[in-house]
């Protein structure tokens, strides 16, 4: 059993050879991250819904996912829990430019895989790149595999 399992669901959302990446600030280390629109489900909300709903809230994007890319674990050396996540991918349908964005968020980035790299050390978790890897080898799977009973 694993104490301290958090759920989180985020979107890979990659248009005109560039991904969307918000820049948030750690509240644990204080220090600037760049990650996914990703975050924690709200009661009775399936993962497909949280994605998208963290996706607008953080971004103004609307979105549709469209597969599915991994779901792994990480456990943060700073902090005393560990993370599941599950990590789709996503296509835009839409944007507000005029959108209230979470507080969290600091900026909103489109990078191309070369920037994304060249900043690895700026990533929330290693999850990030390791998502946006699989996105590029063609790692998608279908959505079906995520079940909501």
């Amino acid at each position: 059993m694993i104490e301290n399992l958090r759920l989180t669901t985020a979107c890979v959302v990659y248009s005109e050879d560039r991904y969307l990446l918000v820049e948030e600030k750690d509240k644990v280390t204080g220090r600037m991250v760049l990650n996914q629109p990703a975050g924690h489900l709200e009661p009775g909300e399936s993962i497909i819904e949280g994605g998208i709903r963290e996706t607008r809230e953080e971004t103004g994007y609307s979105v549709s996912p469209t597969g599915f890319i991994s779901m792994g674990l990480y456990s943060p050396p700073e902090r005393p829990m560990t993370y599941l996540r599950v990590t789709l991918l996503a296509e835009i349908v839409g944007h507000d430019p005029s959108a209230t964005l979470d507080s969290d968020i600091h900026a909103i980035h489109w990078l191309n895989y070369d920037q994304l790299c060249a900043q690895s050390d700026k990533l929330r978790s290693p999850m990030v790149l390791d998502a946006v890897k699989r996105h590029r080898a063609g790692q998608i799977h279908s959505l079906n595999l995520i079940a909501t009973v």
